[in-house]
């Protein structure tokens, strides 16, 4: 389960990242920094889920 997980946490920073980066490369300016910002939390939050799904697995199984 571990190895699935950090696969699935990989391709989604991975599409977070490529999504931000090519969104914020359209704008210019101080959109531009909002949503380099709005990437970064997205990357927070899905690195913060797929920890607590690893933490609710484990508790699961005692």
């Amino acid at each position: 389960m571990l190895a699935s997980r950090i696969f699935v946490t990989w391709i989604e920073l991975v599409v977070v990242g490529f999504g931000g980066t090519a969104l914020a490369g359209i704008v210019s300016g101080p959109p531009e920094l909002l949503l380099y910002f709005a990437t970064t939390l997205v990357t927070v939050a899905v690195l913060l889920y797929n920890i607590d799904q690893l933490i609710q697995q484990r508790l699961g199984e005692q």
